[in-house]
């Protein structure tokens, strides 16, 4: 395996077997699903999820502690939710030892510094139970999606069941069934620019990390990358919560994931090297100087 990909004991493709969970799940419905089992098991006490905010589609970090609470936080929403800044308030306010959390790849990120340089953060690092890392390209700030929703596909916030990244296409969905595919080009101008400097796609960091990419529809893969990842997952198998398959046998599998992840390294890997010029070599050449 590539360091693309990061270091994984096994890769499936998989789903929730729940229909209630995959009534209105982005995908295979996993991060839920893995959360509600770990919640009824005791292996964790409450998950950071992002939940509904106070406008259509912005998300609103939260602790989920009910598979109510959970199914409330349900599909993908393509705007910035800081669930890190949860962290120390699920462990001092909620007094919980044992937390869930699921984040983008720079959120793993930010979970395992806060476990390793505890600054201000010094109740957090033996208590993060399950971090579940999504699969992630790009971000937007809220007011992008809105641009892009309403201004691009020419529908209301409000009256949009789903959106989807996927097949070169920024596809929003609306609760009437209607369906507006944008090309990426025109969504690329509105990326957090933070994210240019992003060099993991597959969320090496989490315990589990996944996203749809290299599944089929209605499924994810799944990455399986820590021990304390396994355990959990293995006793989500054992107990009947997700259908699996080798993700040898799916189409189009890890080859579109290895595709996707190159191609953001390499793309985000030219931002850090202007960045790291900028002000100095730049200037130099500047023709408007």
């Amino acid at each position: 395996m590539g360091t693309e990909l990061g270091k994984y004991k096994v890769c499936v493709s998989a789903r929730s077997t729940d229909k209630e969970i995959m009534g209105k799940a982005q995908d295979g419905g996993i991060v839920t699903q893995l959360f509600a089992f770990a919640l009824e098991k005791g292996i964790i006490d409450g998950a950071i999820v992002a939940g509904p905010g106070a406008r259509p589609w912005q998300p609103r970090p939260f602790i989920a502690t009910t598979r109510e609470e959970l199914l409330s936080a349900r599909g993908t929403k393509y705007n910035i939710s800081p669930q890190v800044s949860w962290l120390k308030e699920a462990t001092r306010s909620f007094g919980m030892d044992k937390v869930g959390i699921v984040g983008t790849p720079c959120q793993m990120q930010a979970v395992r510094k806060a476990q390793l340089y505890p600054v201000g953060m010094r109740d957090v690092p033996d208590k993060v139970a399950l971090a579940v890392g999504i699969f992630c390209m790009e971000n937007f700030p809220y007011k992008s999606i809105q641009m892009i929703v309403e201004d691009h596909a020419g529908t209301k916030l409000q009256a949009t069941k789903k959106m989807e990244i996927g097949k070169g296409k920024f596809t929003v969905i609306t609760e009437r069934g209607a369906s507006v595919a944008l090309p990426l080009k025109v969504t690329h101008k509105y990326e957090q620019p933070g994210c240019h400097v992003c060099l993991d796609y597959v969320a090496n960091l989490g315990d589990i990390s996944t996203g749809s990419v290299g599944s089929p529809d209605g499924w994810s893969t799944v990455f399986i990358r820590t021990k304390k990842g396994e355990e959990t997952w293995n006793k989500a198998i054992a107990a009947g919560c997700f259908e699996t398959k080798p993700i040898e046998q799916v189409k189009p599998g890890l080859e579109l994931v290895t595709k996707l992840a190159n191609e953001k390294i390499s793309k985000n890997k030219k931002t850090v090297e202007e960045r790291a010029t900028f002000g100095v070599n730049k200037a130099l050449r500047n023709p408007y100087l």
